[in-house]
């Protein structure tokens, strides 16, 4: 097992690997790390929960095949896995590279391939960390269609970014943009669970419905008129999870 790679390990249980994008290369502090518990709480209860992270430092040509590759070497053995957005396409990939690993999959927010929203979206922060900017900014339209409402988050997002170095977080969104697991996902083996918005504009509703139907025997949860990010706090999430889980 590597021991390179930052997690955060709570609950007690058989394993429960999670994936999702962080903008830091690092155990979750502060803030991200009471967001992180919020999120794993009702997993814990019944897992091991590993939230596994990239380790710093990545060359910036890193494929999510590369990163997969990584990860894997952070299992301790085969597991459980959870994957949520950018975390949700390593989840598909390392699943497809490494059955062995993968006895379970729930995928939530994600799809083969991004699409045109999301992928101009992370394509202006990858632009925007690599030229020294605050890069979150470019996000804030994926988060509501409100425009008073994207000019305030974008502003909350600018501070957010103060002070910290996005060069990891522009890597890993790097390799999601060439990322297209389209025509692997018969490679998938687990049984799988994918959880999607129908609203969300990052991995709009039909790319998820074509990758629930590329993957052998998986199914597909459907929260009707939930956005991107509110697939993740919706009351059902963690059941429905749970419930697919055990």
């Amino acid at each position: 097992m590597r021991d390179d790679l930052p997690r955060l390990t709570v609950g007690q249980g058989p394993p429960l690997v999670v994936l999702l994008f962080t903008p830091q290369a690092a155990t979750p502090a502060g803030l991200a790390r009471w967001s992180a518990m919020r999120m794993l709480r009702p997993f814990a209860e019944r897992f091991t929960v590993h939230l596994l992270n990239r380790p710093p430092g990545l060359a910036h040509d890193t494929t999510m095949a590369d990163l997969a590759a990584l990860y894997a070497g952070g299992f301790e053995g085969p597991a459980r896995v959870l994957g949520l957005s950018t975390g949700g396409s390593l989840a598909q990939q390392l699943a497809a590279d490494r059955p062995d690993l993968v006895e379970r999959l729930v995928l939530a927010g994600t799809a083969s391939t991004l699409g045109p929203i999301g992928r101009r979206a992370q394509r202006a922060y990858i632009e925007r960390a690599r030229q020294g900017r605050r890069p979150s900014p470019a996000l804030a339209g994926l988060l509501t269609p409100s425009p008073l409402a994207r000019a305030f988050l974008s502003g909350l997002l600018w501070l957010s970014d103060g002070g910290a170095d996005h060069a990891d977080a522009a890597t890993m969104l790097n390799a999601e943009d060439g990322f297209d697991l389209s025509g692997r996902l018969a490679d998938i083996k687990a049984p799988t669970l994918l959880i999607h918005g129908e609203k969300d504009v990052v991995y709009p509703l039909e790319l998820a419905r074509r990758t629930a139907a590329g993957i052998p025997g998986a199914r597909l949860t459907v929260y009707r008129g939930r956005s991107h990010s509110a697939t993740f706090t919706d009351r059902r999430f963690a059941p429905d999870a749970l419930a697919f889980l055990t």
